[in-house]
């Protein structure tokens, strides 16, 4: 593009207008990679909750081990109705334990909130859409990269904590191969329940735009709201309970060992996978809409 000027004195001058450049997608992803990058209190909330995790796990397995040599050498016990009880050791129990996984969920959540509200309350969210006008491709680049550093932990700490629970297992024989059918659909729900809980907190992030409410409220729906529908007493109590993120972790990290009951109307494995994507797109999709919507 080029515009011509005249004077009095001289002949017409061609000068040439740079022509604007549209960002791409990788530049915006780029751009929110920077973001997160520099924010130290990001990778310090997800390094720590990531070795709080390795560390329940593996100590988990350790304390285990003193326990299973005495039920291994007596492995048949009396039950109070008189009944004979094999014991069964389930390897992924403490592997990869509920508890600690909540404290990635927690974390992920947390930094999920914080990609969305961190701008808005600082205002530099107005800087953002200045520069990129389009408000879906930014969200876009935040899920893209908020997913890959999360998903990428996640299965760091999946494996490692493993890994490492086999390998102590392994000399008495009651671990699990990773070719384990369980043991792989186990590490992949512990590693996706990671960015899943991630893409949660963005949308409360997005949607309440307040730091201390963001984190409040995520925390309440994936940890507070799931123990009202405890118990097996009603089935519909338990179907809404199999609608939460957690639950369905628990559902895929189930071992199918011998003797071992999955509870009273149990979700099956393709439902948990669904709560996930569910979950994931229902996210996404709820905060693209709020953040087109709603001013900055």
């Amino acid at each position: 593009m080029s515009s011509m000027i005249t004077t009095d004195s001289q002949s017409p001058v061609h000068t040439r207008v740079p022509t604007e450049h549209k960002p791409r997608f990788q530049d915006l992803c780029r751009m929110e990679l920077i973001k997160v990058a520099s924010l130290r209190s990001t990778w310090l909330v997800l390094i720590v909750a990531a070795l709080a995790t390795v560390f329940i796990n593996l100590n988990g397995v350790h304390s285990d081990l003193q326990y299973l040599d005495r039920d291994l050498a007596h492995p048949f016990k009396a039950r109070p109705d008189g009944q004979e009880m094999h014991f069964v050791y389930d390897p992924l129990f403490r592997s990869l334990s509920r508890i600690s996984v909540q404290l990635m969920m927690l974390g992920s959540a947390a930094i999920g909130a914080l990609t969305m509200f961190g701008e808005f309350s600082t205002g530099q969210i107005r800087t953002t859409f200045a520069a990129v006008p389009r408000r879906d491709g930014v969200v876009a680049a935040k899920v893209v990269v908020l997913c890959a550093i999360t998903t990428v932990l996640g299965l760091i700490v999946s494996l490692i904590s493993f890994l490492g629970g086999q390998a102590m297992l392994a000399s008495r024989h009651v671990g699990l191969p990773i070719t384990d059918h369980d043991a792989q659909i186990a590490i992949a729900a512990y590693t996706l329940v990671v960015p899943v809980c991630a893409l949660v907190g963005m949308l409360f992030g997005a949607v309440i735009r307040n730091a201390t409410a963001s984190i409040v409220s995520v925390v309440a729906f994936l940890f507070l709201v799931p123990a009202f529908f405890g118990g097996d007493k009603y089935h519909w109590v338990v179907r809404l309970r199999h609608l939460f993120p957690g639950d369905a972790e628990e559902t895929l990290t189930f071992w199918h060992g011998p003797d071992r009951d999955p509870g009273k109307w149990p979700a099956g494995h393709t439902h948990a996978w669904l709560v996930y994507a569910g979950w994931a797109v229902l996210s996404i999709a709820a905060a693209l809409f709020v953040v087109k919507k709603r001013d900055a």
